[in-house]
């Protein structure tokens, strides 16, 4: 077995879309089996998933054995709105410490930010793997789609937070989300100081879009990212692929990146 077979980190990041009844031949009750099937064969190791509503992460824990998740709902704290949640192998990874904080000017309680139209959320969780003993940090998030001063100043939070949170230095940290921003956005300066993105700098990856728009969109859209440090990319790939048993299992496709230390 290979280090990077034994020892790898597969992280997968989802905008699941929320459970909408007016997306007619879309709706989650047509889409949901295929989104199981998405994570059983694909097996990340963290599942990170944007816009889901509760009875949504419900369902993935029952039909996902061996996962848990760590979340809130972005309306109220508890279970209103849409979650941007973590799922862990609860056979891998013993949960630390995690905690939620809102995309604001306050930051602790449940509101929301600067010319954002949501409530927005970051979702993060301390864990120790228990195959190499190493902690690792995940952090969880979706940016608001019209704010955009928004987006830049959420950016500039999530990092000030990633800086504050993530005390230990040797530890991987990866951050997931729908950011809707493409990468060349000037939003992510501050952040591409302390992180990579996984896209650009696996030597096995993909340049398709990220947004399908349930098959509408062009394929150029890249507004979904995985960033990480303390970590090395060595798979990446947009998931946009018919084997889950539906070609469109929500309105963006999920990206995967495989990493090693």
């Amino acid at each position: 077995m290979t280090f990077a077979q034994k020892d790898s980190i597969t992280v997968i990041s989802f905008n699941i879309r929320y459970n909408n009844p007016g997306d007619g031949d879309n709706i989650w009750d047509n889409r949901k089996a295929s989104c199981v099937n998405m994570a059983k064969m694909e097996r990340p190791d963290f599942l990170c998933v944007q816009e889901a509503y509760f009875v949504q992460l419900d369902y993935l824990r029952q039909k996902l054995e061996g996962y848990d998740y760590i979340g809130v709902g972005r309306d109220d704290g508890k279970q209103g709105g849409e979650h941007m949640a973590i799922l862990y192998r609860k056979d891998r990874f013993e949960l630390i410490q995690h905690g939620d904080f809102w995309l604001s000017e306050t930051p602790d309680v449940c509101s929301r930010g600067w010319d954002a139209v949501c409530h927005r959320i970051v979702t993060w969780g301390y864990f120790k793997d228990l195959r190499t003993g190493q902690n690792i940090y995940c952090f969880n998030t979706h940016l608001d789609h019209v704010g955009v001063t928004a987006r830049r100043e959420s950016v500039k939070l999530i990092t000030a937070r990633i800086k504050e949170i993530a005390t230990d230095k040797k530890a991987p940290i990866f951050l997931t989300g729908d950011f809707n921003s493409d990468i060349e956005s000037e939003i992510f300066k501050p952040l591409k100081k302390i992180m990579k993105q996984a896209r650009e700098n696996a030597p096995v990856t993909d340049h398709y879009g990220t947004f399908n728009g349930w098959g509408n969109a062009p394929n150029n859209i890249v507004i979904d990212h995985i960033f990480y440090n303390n970590a090395t990319p060595i798979l990446f790939q947009t998931l946009n692929t018919d084997k889950y048993g539906r070609w469109l299992i929500s309105d963006h496709y999920p990206i995967k990146c495989v990493f090693v230390r």
